[in-house]
C-alpha cells in the first residue's frame, strides 16, 4: 500500500535555533541549513523541539522559518514546526509557512490542554482546512501530557493532507496500529528506536543525532532500503550508544547543543527555562563524543 508521506521519508533533521546576544542568529542560522545540504539531510525542521520553539516570540517563529525556507530553496526540504495549543495560533503558523515557501508542516498534538479524541480531530481539520500544505503529526506525549490514540491518528490521517506522523511515543505497538489502519507514513521520533520502526514498515527519521552526525543516520537507512539488514544493524549499534548516551544527559536540545558547541559548530546556549549542561555533565558528554569517534 503507497503511503500519502513518502515525500518525507529518508532523513529529516530537527535543527537547533542558532542563539547569540539573546537574539536568533540568522547568520549562523544560513550556515546551519548550509551544512545539511552539503551532509546530503533529505530535510530540515525549523521550530520544533529542538528549535525551542516554545521560547520564540510568534516573530522570531516566523522568522527561522522563512530563513531556513529561503536559504533552502530548491536543495533541501524544510517541514516547518507549526504547531500550537490554541489551534486559531496553529493556523497562522502553518499559513505563514506556507506563504514561505516550506514544503510541509509538523504540528505538535496540543500541549497542556489535553483534548479529547475529538478535539484533536477538530483541531487538525482546521489547520488542514487552511492551508494546502502537507501535515505531519507529532505525537510526543512526553511534552505534550497526553497521547493522541492510534485510532484518533489513523481518524485524523483520512484527511487528505495530513500525509505522516512524527511517532514519539516509544511505543511499538502504537506504531504498528498506525502502520496497518492508515495510509500516513510513520517517521521515528526518537533515534535509538528508528531502525526498530523501520522494521515495522516506518519510512524515515526526524532526527535529533542528524544535528551532529547526518551521515551516519542515512547510511544505516540507505543500509536497510538497499536490503543490507546486517550493515543497518551495524550502523544502529554505533549510533545506538551516541543516542542513548547523549540524549539522557539533559532535556533537549541542551545536549545537542553543548555536542556542536564542542566539535565547533556553535550556535550558542538554550534560551530559558533551559540552562546549559553542568560541567559534570560536560565530562559525560566528552566521553560519548570521544567513544564515537567524533573527538
Amino acid at each position: 500500500m503507497a503511503r500519502k508521506g513518502e515525500m518525507f521519508a529518508g532523513l529529516s533533521v530537527a535543527i537547533v535555533t542558532p542563539f547569540a546576544n539573546g537574539k536568533v542568529d540568522e547568520a549562523a542560522l544560513r550556515k546551519l541549513v548550509d551544512w545539511h545540504i552539503t551532509q546530503g539531510t533529505d530535510c530540515v525542521v525549523p521550530c520544533g523541539t529542538t528549535g525551542e520553539s516554545p521560547t520564540l516570540d510568534h516573530e522570531e517563529h516566523d522568522r527561522v522559518i522563512a530563513i531556513t525556507c529561503e536559504q533552502a530553496a530548491g536543495k533541501i526540504k524544510v517541514m516547518a514546526g507549526t504547531g500550537s495549543n490554541s489551534t486559531s495560533e496553529a493556523v497562522r503558523l502553518t499559513k505563514a509557512a506556507e506563504k514561505a515557501g516550506a514544503d510541509g508542516a509538523l504540528v505538535v498534538g496540543p500541549y497542556y490542554n489535553k483534548p479529547m479524541a475529538e478535539g484533536y480531530y477538530r483541531h487538525f481539520a482546521a489547520i488542514a482546512e487552511a492551508s494546502r500544505l502537507p501535515i505531519v503529526i507529532y505525537n510526543i506525549p512526553g511534552r505534550t501530557a497526553k497521547n493522541i490514540e492510534a485510532d484518533t491518528i489513523c481518524r485524523i490521517g483520512e484527511i487528505p493532507t495530513i500525509v505522516a506522523v512524527k511517532e514519539s511515543t516509544g511505543s511499538m505497538d502504537q506504531a504498528s496500529q498506525i502502520i496497518a489502519g492508515s495510509q500516513l507514513s510513520v517517521l521515528s521520533g526518537d533515534d535509538s528506536l528508528t531502525l526498530p520502526l523501520l522494521a515495522l514498515g516506518g519510512s524515515g527519521v526526524v532526527s535529533v543525532v542528524g544535528n551532529i552526525v547526518p551521515a551516519d543516520v542515512k547510511a544505516m537507512l540507505a543500509a536497510w532500503n538497499a536490503g543490507h539488514i546486517a550493515e543497518a544493524q551495524r550502523w544502529h549499534g554505533k549510533l545506538f550508544p551516541l543516542c542513548r548516551d547523549l540524549l539522557s544527559l539533559a532535556t533537549n536540545p541542551i545536549p545537542i547543543k553543548a555536542a556542536m558547541q564542542r566539535l565547533d559548530r556553535d550556535t550558542g546556549d538554550v534560551r530559558l527555562p533551559l540552562t546549559e549542561l553542568p560541567e559534570s555533565d560536560r565530562v559525560k558528554l566528552e566521553r560519548t563524543l570521544k567513544n564515537y569517534g567524533l573527538i
